[in-house]
């Protein structure tokens, strides 16, 4: 049966046709194991880093395919907003498993943990009042609206990092393609394993008709146009 599920953004309603957006869905959240914990609120509040940093935090979620520039774009924005004195910090896919989620491999649940660790993780750098990017294929649409709803607030910016999967897999810069098209790698996304494409994300960058200074640029102009990092004077 065809149900539409739906999820509150900028104060309208986006709808998800033959989508399940199961938010209470059990393998979406943590289970809350520890009972004996109480929550500390900070001395200084998120609002006054903010104003000390000049800038508010958010997340710029980089979504797409292998090979379709995320970590170079991440890193582009990062370096463009430093050079205006923001404070920024990107969140990479391959170094987040060199550590954090170094225990994750990549079947559907372990790719649900991942993303959900990185939500986590961001939403503390959100907190702190950084500008966060985070570059993920994370191909699960639940796994990027369960993010969006952990950060709030409207600090949650996802881009589409747009590119035909013929031309990721002639850029293949890691040989993961090759790899798994001989079979080499398993559940390799878009090759062996789905990906889902935003709806409406904030932005869509194409990084075959624009170069990566380009894209950039329109990523701060959106950061700009929602006042999430003051425009230049």
């Amino acid at each position: 049966m065809n149900q539409v599920h739906y999820l509150a953004r900028y104060g309208r309603e986006i709808a998800y046709p033959n989508y399940y957006y199961e938010i209470t869905r059990k393998n979406r959240l943590a289970e809350q194991k520890a009972t004996n914990i109480t929550w500390h609120e900070a001395t200084v509040t998120k609002q006054e880093r903010e104003q000390l940093l000049n800038q508010k935090g958010c997340v710029v979620w980089f979504t797409g395919l292998s090979g379709s520039g995320k970590s170079t774009l991440a890193n582009a924005v990062a370096h463009l907003l430093h050079e205006r004195k923001h404070h920024t910090y990107v969140l990479d896919g391959d170094n987040v498993r060199h550590g954090l989620n170094k225990n994750l491999g990549f079947s559907p649940e372990d790719r649900e943990e991942n993303i959900r660790r990185v939500g986590e993780v961001a939403k503390l750098f959100v907190d702190a009042g950084t500008i966060v990017m985070t570059a993920f294929i994370s191909p699960y649409r639940a796994d990027r609206d369960q993010a969006r709803v952990l950060i709030a607030e409207k600090r949650f910016v996802e881009v589409f990092v747009e590119c035909p999967l013929d031309v990721c897999e002639e850029r293949d810069p890691k040989g993961l393609y090759k790899k798994a098209r001989t079979g080499e790698i398993k559940e390799f996304t878009g090759i062996s394993a789905p990906y889902e494409a935003p709806h409406i994300p904030e932005v869509v960058v194409n990084t075959v008709e624009l170069s990566i200074i380009e894209s950039a640029q329109q990523v701060i102009t959106f950061l700009e146009k929602t006042a999430l990092v003051p425009s230049e004077k």
